[in-house]
């Protein structure tokens, strides 16, 4: 049997946003599944729980925009694990802005966040999973391939989260690891309840009330699970991404007939302060 067809057991796994939603989900699946999960996230008191739940896997508070910070947690991971089979950049952020006049401090961080903290972990846990058998797991979004309004500082970074991780899988293949990208459509978490608890989204297909409804996370768990046993090149979920995926140029014009009373939403969302899915260091100072 193939390295690429065997189950998760027994695999060193570090899960970057690990506190909360599909990153503490995962780690709790790859647990129950016999792989070593280390785990990185931002918020202490949620990590910690994860990381019982995880048979008291080793964790570390880390801000994946610092990128020392990252570096020092995956040198922790690899020592409590001995090594690295898989890294997941799973952590993520998002908040609403209107690219005009919107807030530029929104597009700062989540690139920071959501592409510089894919760096940081590709930089520092690239060398320890390029064996064969290595496995690095990006996460993109339909959101790299259908390009919403109010969401322009998310989807960017996704689609260039996508290409990194294509430029990724090319440098990473003479060590005979594989990368995957992961792409989902909006899931029931937390961060999705929180991304679309707004007036302006409200009135968005996204939110719920349009021909795009939220979907559960339970599929993409199991397909999680089945992506990292697989080192598989694509995740998606729900199964209809995958359709979607190739199909984006027509998908994006669709989705632009769908969007009604643009201006007046526009208006409510210069008029509010969104908060980001998940609070960042500076939202505390």
């Amino acid at each position: 049997m193939s390295r690429s067809s065997l189950p998760v057991a027994g695999r060193r796994v570090l899960i970057s946003g690990a506190a909360r939603g599909i990153g503490a989900r995962l780690a709790v699946r790859l647990h129950e599944r016999g792989a070593r999960v280390a785990l990185l996230g931002l918020e202490p008191d949620e990590l910690r729980a994860t990381a019982q739940r995880c048979g008291g896997a080793p964790w570390r508070e880390c801000d994946v925009a610092d990128r020392a910070a990252v570096q020092a947690g995956v040198s922790e991971a690899v020592g409590a694990l001995g090594g690295l089979d898989v890294a997941v950049a799973n952590a993520g952020i998002g908040a609403q802005m209107t690219l005009l006049d919107g807030n530029a401090e929104v597009w700062d961080r989540t690139l920071a966040v959501n592409l510089g903290g894919t760096f940081n972990l590709v930089r520092a846990a690239g060398p320890h999973v390029a064996h064969p058998g290595g496995y690095m797991l990006l996460t993109a979004s339909l959101a790299a391939a259908v390009h919403l309004p109010l969401m322009s500082a998310y989807c960017a970074s996704k689609a260039a989260v996508e290409s990194l991780g294509d430029s990724l899988r090319i440098e990473l293949a003479p060590a005979r690891a594989r990368v995957g990208v992961a792409y989902y459509a909006e899931l029931d978490t937390d961060m999705t309840a929180r991304g679309f608890a707004t007036a302006a989204a409200a009135r968005t297909p996204l939110a719920g009330r349009g021909r795009l409804p939220v979907s559960p996370v339970g599929p993409a768990i199991d397909a999680l699970e089945r992506g990292i046993a697989r080192r598989s090149r694509r995740i998606v979920s729900p199964w209809w991404v995958a359709a979607v995926l190739p199909t984006r140029m027509l998908a994006q014009r669709v989705v632009e007939t769908q969007i009604h009373g643009l201006g007046e939403t526009l208006d409510i969302a210069r008029g509010e302060a969104a908060p980001f899915t998940t609070a960042q260091p500076a939202d505390e100072a």
